[in-house]
């Protein structure tokens, strides 16, 4: 095990992201928790999130598949 997935700030907190989601480049989807520090994890890319691959509060192992992103056509000049 490497960490625990956190799809919100804190326990009351709505998640970060949500299917259907468009997300920017550097926008925070979850949170890791591994030793006692929490990691956010970043889009690397501009998309619409298709699917969360992993529940809240789950163990996460370095190159589990946490979410899904396709490509947004980008709105015309």
């Amino acid at each position: 095990m490497v960490g625990v997935f956190y799809r919100a700030a804190n326990p009351g907190s709505p998640p970060f992201v949500e299917v259907g989601d468009v997300v920017a480049t550097g926008q925070t989807l979850c949170l890791i928790e591994a030793m006692k520090l929490f990691n956010e994890i970043k889009a690397d890319g501009d998309g619409r999130v298709v699917a969360i691959h992993v529940e809240n509060g789950n163990a996460v192992e370095f190159g589990s598949l946490l979410f899904e992103l396709e490509p947004v056509a980008s709105a015309p000049p």
